[in-house]
């Protein structure tokens, strides 16, 4: 983890994330913690991703600051579409990720409740890429996706199966 916290420098701007199906919460702050903007939030489409970008930008140059950390909660299939266009634009040096669970447990942190908030979990993840409890992003290209995305639905229909197989045994045996 320490290496990780080493790459948070002053000169540093964190961009924390919070996932959804139609919008994202995002929060925009420095090394400190300190909000460079109010949070907002941006649509799941190639305009709202632009806007981010802009924002970014915007505020790297009024804050004099030269490397952006970009991070949220793979969680789902949401974050993917931002994930890449994150990963593949020139402005973000780092895209990261954050444990769903340490954000769970993370949120109480602050003001004592674990109730539910968009704003406030792009704080929370925001605070843990600041805090170096992140990981690297991992998105597979090519094969290597499609291999992904293979096994697993392979791996449902398995449990699927199995599932079925069961509940026959188990009418069967009834009668």
């Amino acid at each position: 983890m320490q290496d990780k916290i080493l790459r948070i420098t002053p000169t540093t701007l964190i961009v924390g994330i919070d996932v959804a199906k139609k919008e994202h919460w995002c929060r925009i702050t420095d090394y400190r913690g300190v909000d460079l903007v109010k949070p907002f939030k941006i649509n799941n489409n190639i305009n709202g991703f632009e806007g981010l970008i802009r924002k970014i930008i915007t505020c790297k140059e009024k804050n004099k600051l030269n490397k952006v950390i970009a991070g949220m909660e793979p969680s789902g299939h949401y974050w993917k579409a931002l994930g890449w266009y994150l990963k593949l634009n020139e402005n973000i040096e780092e895209l990261v990720g954050v444990n769903p669970y340490h954000v769970k447990q993370s949120k109480e942190l602050d003001d004592n409740s674990p109730t539910k908030s968009d704003k406030k979990d792009a704080q929370v993840i925001a605070r843990l890429i600041r805090d170096g409890r992140f990981f690297d992003m991992y998105l597979p290209e090519d094969i290597y996706a499609e291999l992904r995305i293979l096994t697993n639905t392979r791996s449902q229909y398995l449990k699927k199966e199995k599932s079925a197989k069961c509940a026959l045994i188990a009418v069967l045996d009834e009668y």
